[in-house]
């Protein structure tokens, strides 16, 4: 029994999953290999499929849990106002620092320059159908009034609400609000319904092990279905290879330098202890491609090993799947800049500051789940008078990337819910 406790020991989930994911890789060459990759979309993809599945599956109760949890156990509205003010404050600072560090880079490497231009009628043409559809959708959001963003964070049926991971602020809204007013109501007459949720927490943990568990085989299947489809989208991404090399060398800053500094700074962790807590995360993020279905292990991983408070964590994290999304923005900031070189724009101070604040607010709306980040890239584009159309040069690598983006998004949830746990407590 000892001998299969150690094993146990030294065969952890972040071990699984990295062995799932480089199992899936080579499987997915092979398949290519042998011409299997009707094989592999048949009968290895939909595990991958069923796995994203239950990631979404459980992020709405997840989310609508915790939040409510930790409002509750914040036990009056100061406490929350501190926190939640706090908390907003630091993810708006990093997604400001995220953007200038995707500007900077794009603007010093000028990736844009090096693309062939006889290549752009030919990707254009190829992804039009795609670029039309997110075009419709950006049209309609760009139509809507400068208030409608906050319209939309009001449900007007919350089980509407429920029905879709999109509406996630709608779901941290009422949320919010039922905690508030179990505050308001008094803990003498609510403290059947915060064991009610009490109790819903201590369940939904469960489904989230038998998820785990699942995790190795889903992120197998999930590799193995990304290289068969991107297969034949070789030559792309190889002369897309300087602007993806951008976007990586800006991720990589955010991840490697900004976050580390942050962590020195402010909080008493070790970046040892955290990144070793915090990479079973990133990989689940990288294979999912979704900070919303990686929030289950976020939450766990920072309590468990990075020692963050339930109170904290619960409120904080939460929260980052929407609102912090720092790989996004910087994404957007490079990939705005990186369309204008292709096209031969001279971008002017002025505009690369209106990349600047339309990338910021509009990553507070992204949904945290695969390709959410599309529609608002649009918007971007729009508001310094880049093509759309230009968006076809980019869309063959945005998955890979959306993948590195989203590490970065679960990293920076992780380190201001360092922040705010190490800062609040000095101010208990």
């Amino acid at each position: 029994m000892s001998n299969e406790k150690n094993h146990k020991r030294h065969f952890p989930l972040y071990a699984k999953i990295l062995m799932g994911m480089g199992l899936g890789l080579a499987f997915g060459f092979v398949a290519i290999a042998l011409h299997c990759e009707g094989f592999v979309h048949d009968w290895v993809s939909p595990l991958g499929t069923i796995f994203m599945r239950l990631l979404k599956l459980i992020a709405v109760p997840l989310v609508l849990v915790s939040l409510v949890l930790g409002v509750v156990s914040l036990k009056d509205i100061k406490s929350l106002s501190r926190i939640g003010l706090k908390t907003i404050l630091i993810y708006v600072c990093t997604t400001i620092i995220a953007v200038s560090i995707g500007l900077t880079m794009v603007s010093l490497i000028k990736p844009g320059g090096l693309f062939p231009k006889d290549r752009q009628t030919e990707f254009v043409e190829r992804y039009q159908q795609t670029v039309t559809e997110r075009e419709t959708q950006m049209e309609q959001v760009k139509g809507e009034s400068p208030m409608q963003f906050i319209v939309e964070i009001v449900p007007e049926n919350i089980f509407q609400a429920f029905s879709s991971n999109s509406q996630m602020l709608q779901v941290i809204f009422f949320a919010l609000l039922f905690g508030v007013a179990l505050i308001c109501v008094g803990q003498s007459k609510t403290a059947s319904v915060a064991r009610f949720f009490q109790q819903m927490n201590l369940i939904l943990l469960k489904i989230i092990d038998f998820i785990m568990a699942f995790a190795p085989l889903g992120v197998f299947a999930l590799m193995a279905g990304l290289i068969v489809d991107y297969a034949g989208d070789v030559g792309i991404i190889s002369a897309l290879g300087m602007y993806a090399l951008t976007v990586v060398l800006a991720l990589a800053v955010i991840i490697l330098l900004i976050y580390p500094i942050i962590l020195r700074l402010f909080t008493k962790k070790k970046l040892g202890q955290f990144f070793k807590a915090v990479f079973p995360v990133q990989m689940l993020a990288f294979s999912t491609s979704s900070s919303a279905a990686t929030l289950p292990l976020t939450m766990e991983r920072t309590q468990k090993y990075l020692g963050v408070s339930e109170e904290v964590s619960s409120f904080v994290l939460p929260v980052g799947v929407t609102i912090n999304m720092d790989g996004t923005s910087c994404y957007q900031a490079v990939a705005a800049v990186f369309l204008a070189q292709v096209m031969g724009l001279d971008l002017t101070f002025g505009q690369m500051l209106l990349i600047l604040a339309t990338a910021t607010i509009s990553s507070i709306g992204t949904p945290g789940i695969p390709g959410g980040s599309i529609v608002m890239l649009m918007i971007v584009l729009d508001s310094v008078g880049i093509p759309i159309e230009g968006l076809a040069l980019i869309l063959g690598i945005d998955r890979p990337l959306d993948m590195l983006r989203t590490v970065v998004n679960v990293t920076g949830d992780t380190t201001v819910a360092c922040v705010v746990d190490d800062r609040s407590l000095s101010y208990a």
